[in-house]
């Protein structure tokens, strides 16, 4: 800061609370949070190494480097461009001068919560990254493994995909991550929801259309198509495409090219498709309800993602992520669930899959009023879930169940736990299960374990 006597009273009054380092110009600030972890600059406007302008540039480079620090920017200059200038370059805040200890202390406070919430979530995402993850995609069981699998060798691939599973599994979640880990990943991700829009909308939306192609249409517009030029064009629930844009997207994969609406020149692309559905696009095709050239020129490679009650294991961890997600976003301490709570979660067949689980934890934070999420915390639906070890009664669902589904799922639960209880000898799980080594040896081959 320029006025050494000012900086010395702010010096002075933080001082008692906090670790306090002085600087006489920008060059020694940027030196200073190379060299020390600091939480929160206070940034002098003017100082005797620049204006407006080189406090922007100092902000850029602290914007673009690692460096973890919120800057707050202390100036004389009540202009409302200035204060627009250096918060649109990364500021946290701007504070006209002279100075109000009580309001700068409060602001101080509220940018350090800040900060700690976003190193919360960092570490969060790179802890979740190191382990069970791949991009956005979290689990740690063999189904979620062999799906991880299957993205990284396919996002090497320019080969067309298909992502097939039900609503809210995370579709699109694959799609990124394919369009992540392959080397199209610096280039545009576009994604369209083809079912969002009518057909006369979703036509313009996806091929794009010259001025003057139709009333309204006052400029030219690129299409979603163009817009994915060397990248990724993700057409979410392909399956609900009219027949006429059925047969256009089919050209262009053909040509490798397209013409905007209400244009004559075509234009020459370069993109990769991945789509996705929860439709049986063999039964639509067969019924002339999908062309069935488009479907075997998208249906190079399918991915299955599978629905979560088919990878229960996976919910702890997934109720832990979205737990520390949701508090940190509402600056609330962490939540702790109940075994019986995690159990009836976990025993939930989860018809929304993991979206229906993300907002129903995000419900739970947000409305649980202590630490604690219990069993009493579940909506009812699914609080009736607690496994018969926990309640002692069998509870049936008002639709009812798929018993062989269930017996297997319970088979295939204790088969793998003995396994792994055994580390991996048949013969120590086959004791554990009091079966002998055939059945042992039968029951790895129908679950594959």
């Amino acid at each position: 800061m320029a006025d050494a006597v000012v900086r010395g009273k702010i010096a002075a009054a933080l001082r008692p609370d906090n670790d306090v380092f002085e600087g006489e110009d920008y060059t020694a600030a940027f030196v200073l949070l190379q060299e020390t972890d600091v939480d929160i600059l206070l940034l002098g406007l003017p100082l005797p190494s620049g204006g407006v302008s080189e406090c922007v540039e100092l902000l850029q480079r602290l914007d673009g480097s690692e460096i973890d620090t919120l800057v707050i920017v202390l100036s004389e200059d009540p202009k409302r461009s200035s204060a627009l200038k250096v918060i649109e370059a990364g500021s946290y805040d701007y504070f006209i001068l002279p100075i109000d200890m009580e309001v700068l202390r409060m602001l101080i406070a509220r940018g350090i919560e800040k900060l700690l919430i976003q190193r919360e979530n960092r570490i969060l995402r790179e802890e979740i990254r190191r382990k069970d993850s791949l991009g956005d995609l979290i689990g740690s069981t063999d189904a979620m493994r062999h799906l991880f699998s299957s993205i990284q060798r396919m996002a090497r691939s320019d080969a067309n995909v298909v992502i097939r599973g039900e609503s809210g599994t995370g579709k699109e979640l694959v799609a990124r991550a394919l369009h992540d880990q392959g080397p199209r990943r610096s280039k545009p991700f576009i994604g369209v929801n083809c079912a969002a829009l009518p057909e006369s909308l979703m036509e313009a939306e996806l091929f794009g259309y010259e001025r003057g192609a139709f009333t309204g249409a006052v400029a030219t517009k690129e299409g979603r198509i163009e817009l994915a030029e060397e990248g990724t064009l993700f057409l979410d629930e392909i399956a609900t495409l009219t027949p006429p844009l059925q047969s256009k997207l089919l050209r262009v994969l053909e040509e490798r090219a397209l013409t905007r609406l209400g244009g004559k020149k075509a234009i020459k692309l370069n993109f990769r498709l991945v789509s996705a559905t929860n439709e049986n696009l063999e039964e639509m095709a067969k019924q002339g309800r999908f062309r069935e050239d488009l479907y075997y020129r998208i249906h190079v490679v399918p991915i299955f993602v599978p629905p979560l009650r088919e990878r229960s294991d996976d919910v702890p961890l997934l109720v832990d992520y979205f737990i520390q997600v949701y508090c940190a976003a509402n600056q609330l301490p962490k939540r702790q669930v109940t075994n019986d709570a995690l159990a009836a979660l976990q025993s939930y067949r989860w018809p929304g899959n993991v979206r229906e689980l993300s907002n129903v934890v995000q419900r739970l934070v947000l409305m649980t009023d202590g630490i604690k999420i219990t069993l009493k915390d579940l909506p009812p639906n699914i609080a009736q879930n607690v496994p018969n070890s926990a309640t002692g009664v069998a509870w049936l669902p008002a639709d009812g169940i798929d018993l062989n589904e269930e017996i297997e799922a319970y088979e295939r639960k204790w088969v793998k736990a003995a396994l792994e209880q055994a580390k991996e000898s048949k013969a120590e799980a086959a004791r554990l299960l009091r079966i002998d080594k055939n059945r042992m040896n039968y029951l790895c081959r129908k679950h594959k374990l």
